[in-house]
């Protein structure tokens, strides 16, 4: 899994074993309802059809793969989108990876300016309800997400988005940490830069924030699939490509 959410990449147990990975210690791993140690090796080296990553560490965490239904050898996490440009077209279900130094955009996308606070990507993003002003918050970028939006419960309540009268279900989320308990709507709409998402799905979270208390949430890729992406850590930005109609 690409994971713009996960502060370390990871790979599973099994994995670790068979390729002999030196093990170099324990880490903690903070998610949506807490945190979870894990083991650290180093030595793994990905290549991607030529194009390599070295990551000074890896984790791994047993009880993550519990939680993919899909079998899934692990998470490549910030340090995988540090390393390249990453450029993600999901319709197409493909991958282009650019080195840094020499990439050029030149396309019609809309270009976000990120904030890569504790290696991960934070963006400025407004939920557009009709009849009051935007309610603006700062959100992560997280690919790993399947959802549209993730609000922590201070965030929901101060603005009161549970009182607009829309409909929400009983839901949860699952993550490193275990499972949260979540009302599940929608919001009328998600803008980024100059670009808007219509009626996304939101998770509002009950208690605590997948996200760290400062912060309005994360924004998944329901949201983020509606563009091709590019993701430049090293511009400090995210461009958006909407998909022609």
């Amino acid at each position: 899994m690409l994971d713009t959410g996960f502060s370390i990449s990871l790979v599973d147990p099994r994995l670790a074993e068979l390729l002999q990975l030196k093990r170099s210690g324990k880490t903690t791993i903070s998610g949506i309802a807490g945190e979870e140690q894990a083991d650290v090796f180093e030595g793994a080296i990905f290549d991607f059809g030529g194009a390599s990553y070295a990551p000074r560490r890896i984790a791994s965490l047993p009880s993550d793969k519990k939680r993919r239904r899909r079998r899934m050898e692990g998470i490549l996490g910030a340090g995988f989108f540090r390393r390249f440009v990453v450029e993600l077209d999901p319709k197409a279900k493909t991958i282009q990876l650019h080195d840094p130094k020499t990439y050029e955009y030149s396309g019609p996308g809309e270009c976000i300016p990120i904030n890569l606070r504790n290696t991960t990507p934070v963006v400025e993003a407004s939920i557009n309800i009709p009849g009051r002003p935007a309610v603006k918050g700062r959100f992560e970028i997280d690919t790993g997400c399947d959802g549209g939006l993730c609000l922590g419960h201070d965030f929901v309540e101060s603005n009161k988005l549970l009182d607009e009268g829309g409909q929400v279900t009983d839901g949860g989320r699952v993550g490193v940490g275990g499972d949260v308990e979540t009302k599940v709507g929608s919001v009328p709409q998600v803008q980024l830069g100059r670009l808007t998402v219509d009626k996304p799905e939101a998770n509002y979270f009950l208690k605590g924030s997948p996200v760290e208390r400062h912060l309005a949430g994360h924004i998944g890729m329901e949201i983020l699939r509606q563009f091709r992406i590019v993701l430049d850590y090293s511009r400090q930005r995210m461009i958006l490509e909407p998909y022609s109609k």
